[in-house]
């Protein structure tokens, strides 16, 4: 069986070609995979294809740390509903076993286990190549589950152990100003050791009912169908929040274009705003009976730029002001 994994695992993978001196759509063209990759991170293409490509890179580059460069920039967001899922967990230890369960529907290919040892937690990574070489591809998945963790933690957070099986490159500096000193090769296992305590602090910024509709998301569909309206609704999801919710914006990362978008949603017996407003609805309803934030934070949560319009939205969907429903919630 080909694994597959979401081509958003080559997020920053042409500006880093870029910077080397490498042509990234000649290279993906190389390896056998579709020049979109490159444009649409909800794609699923061959893991062993992008491992191969990452290998390919760093080769024809001669710089080992070409997967570490990608590590950088890399965002929640990346990782798409999943992402979500896990930045909406109460804690950073079920955000991790929340990222160990649904790793899948990012990456068939890799599989995380969550292990404690008395005060210490090892979380290991193994990725299956089906042949490939894996060790670039293995460097970017220890690197962005180090990002996931120091974006919980802050800045200021170090691991105790960071691990890869390779041996090390012949200069580890690239390597250690991300990692710091913690960084071994030649380990058992591929992953990061940190303390227990790090992760039972509270998250803040968890959103409870973004997470319970995010994981419906994430659960498959019966008989394994996803349609473009149930893709349309994940992107959608990621978009509401920080306010880029345009169907202009949700055909880029499908890569089509509006009216494609349109033309789709329509035989699917929907329209993109019939699509939002409905998602809006079941947002709002889950919000309102969980009574835990004020009017102004849920307009913003559902992609309103000011309040007076998400008012003017609740009056016209339900008939009454949102403030009145929010009081008359149990």
């Amino acid at each position: 069986m080909t694994r597959l994994v979401r081509a958003a695992a080559l997020t920053h993978f042409a500006a880093v070609a870029t910077e080397v001196g490498l042509d990234a759509r000649r290279l993906v063209a190389e390896a056998g995979l579709p020049p979109r990759c490159l444009d649409d991170p909800d794609l699923k293409v061959p893991a062993a294809a992008v491992a191969r490509v990452l290998e390919l890179a760093a080769e024809r580059a001669a710089e080992p740390a070409f997967a570490r460069r990608m590590v950088t920039s890399r965002r929640l967001s990346n990782l798409g509903p999943l992402g979500l899922l896990v930045r909406d967990e109460p804690t950073l230890r079920s955000a991790l076993e929340a990222l160990a369960r649904h790793i899948h529907v990012h990456n068939e290919a890799l599989s995380v286990q969550l292990e404690q040892s008395s005060n210490l937690v090892v979380l290991r990574l193994d990725l299956h190549g089906d042949g490939a070489p894996v060790r670039q591809a293995t460097e970017l998945a220890v690197g962005v589950t180090y990002r996931v963790l120091g974006l919980f933690l802050g800045a200021a957070w170090r691991p105790r152990l960071v691990c890869f099986t390779h041996r090390a490159p012949p200069a580890p500096a690239v390597h250690r100003r991300l990692f710091g000193d913690a960084v071994e090769f030649g380990h058992e296992f591929n992953g990061i050791v940190c303390n227990a305590s790090d992760l039972d602090a509270p998250n803040p910024a968890a959103d409870p009912v973004m997470a319970r509709y995010t994981l419906r998301l994430l659960e498959p569909r019966p008989g394994g169908a996803e349609t473009l309206t149930d893709r349309v609704r994940g992107i959608v999801v990621l978009l509401l929040p920080r306010g880029h919710c345009r169907v202009e914006v949700v055909a880029q990362h499908l890569g089509v274009d509006r009216r494609t978008v349109a033309r789709r949603l329509a035989a699917e017996g929907t329209t993109f705003t019939a699509l939002v407003d409905r998602l809006r609805a079941e947002l709002m309803a889950r919000y309102a009976e969980d009574g835990a934030r004020p009017l102004a934070e849920i307009a913003a949560l559902l992609g309103f730029s000011a309040p007076s319009a998400f008012a003017r939205w609740h009056r016209r969907q339900f008939g009454m002001p949102a403030r009145r429903r929010l009081a008359a919630a149990p």
